[in-house]
């Protein structure tokens, strides 16, 4: 029998997308998806030095609308960047650490003074926000998309509690925020959350990882990429070899 691992990707093509990439590796999907978008029809201004993108969600949303503008575009990391490349934009800044402190070191020493817009969900983490302003930008922020939890989520979480999750694989702080809160209706949070203890738990980046810890959560996996590709492999390989 496959070892089980979840993936809390949101709905649609990007669950899809996870599963068949953890069936390639050998292994059996659970898709739960812990997010859905909800596009708010807010596009981000036009007149800003800089624009930072900091999702391929966000990506989506900007290429359906057709928005353009004369700016400096700036990638979280290179997923984003390289949604952004396939959607006909120039990305013109990518940070060397992949992560919102990595992108307000990078542009430091350059946004004292310019207007920068960063364009996002409405679940986006304070640390970019509060560098760019402590750097001196003119920061306006547009809440592109909204993410919540899908009805009838969280099948998972009675599959952790009874042992039959190899691996769980969180692709953001709030995927393991829903994943608690699915836990709390199921087989209860503190059940679940120990029973994780013998699960190989994967979180794409420090925030994500933080976010688990400080849940009581131990983490095995935090990929040096922050793409699910990487998380998937290494969390697939942690899995293998716990089974030799």
């Amino acid at each position: 029998m496959k070892p089980k691992v979840a993936a809390f990707r949101p709905t649609g093509e990007r669950i899809e997308t996870a599963c068949e990439l953890l069936t390639e590796l050998g292994v059996e999907p659970v898709a739960d998806s812990m997010l859905t978008t909800e596009p708010t029809e807010a596009a981000p201004r036009t007149d800003a030095d800089y624009t930072v993108l900091t999702s391929t969600t966000g990506v989506s949303v900007l290429a359906t609308q057709g928005w353009q503008a004369a700016t400096t575009l700036c990638a979280i990391g290179s997923t984003t960047a390289d949604a952004l490349r396939e959607a006909g934009y120039t990305v013109d800044i990518v940070p060397d650490e992949f992560s919102s402190a990595g992108l307000v070191a990078r542009l430091s020493d350059e946004v004292g003074g310019a207007t920068v817009e960063l364009a996002r969900s409405d679940h986006g983490s304070e640390v970019l926000p509060d560098g760019l302003r402590d750097a001196g930008a003119y920061l306006h922020e547009t809440t592109l998309y909204r993410l919540t939890r899908p009805d009838g989520s969280g099948h998972s979480t009675q599959l952790a509690a009874d042992g039959e999750l190899a691996g769980v694989a969180f692709t953001s702080p709030l995927t393991v925020e829903h994943f608690l809160a699915a836990a709390a209706e199921t087989a209860g949070r503190e059940r679940v959350r120990t029973a994780l203890d013998d699960t190989v738990v994967g979180c794409i980046g420090e925030p994500t990882g933080e976010t688990a810890r400080e849940a009581g959560i131990e983490v095995d996996v935090v990929p040096e990429t922050a793409s699910f590709e990487a998380l998937a492999r290494d969390v697939v390989e942690r899995v293998r070899s716990g089974d030799e």
